[in-house]
């Protein structure tokens, strides 16, 4: 599974941005998807997740909310629709899959990360 992650930029506080994510996969749809962030001096952490059939997901306390993930399984792409921005949201956002059932646990693909800046 290759991964190919897109949408990073600049954005100002309060604004929107969406990311997407390629996934290079024979079966798109049995694959669950997850996306991490990692900021200037922290340890990367955990965004959102969406299961192989797209019907469930979750997230993490900070987002919840004001992300939102999605599966386009004809176009082999997970989104993250990113609202209300904040300054804290900045960051290297990077997509991940597996092919277990669990957002938690390890994720067996990584793609490259993409730069999200929030600042006015």
């Amino acid at each position: 599974v290759q991964l190919q992650a897109s949408g990073g930029g600049v954005v100002e506080p309060g604004g929107s941005l969406r990311l997407s994510c390629v996934a290079s996969v024979r079966s798109f749809s049995s694959i669950a998807l997850g996306w991490f962030r990692q900021a200037p001096g922290k340890e990367r952490e955990f965004v959102a997740f969406v299961s192989w059939s797209g019907s469930n997901t979750y997230y993490s306390d900070s987002v919840k909310g004001r992300f939102t993930i999605s599966k386009e399984h004809n176009k082999n792409t997970v989104h993250l629709q990113m609202n209300s921005l904040k300054a804290e949201d900045t960051a290297v956002y990077y997509c991940a899959a597996k092919y277990g059932s669990a957002w938690h646990g390890s994720y067996d693909f990584w793609g490259q990360g993409t730069l999200v800046t929030v600042s006015s």
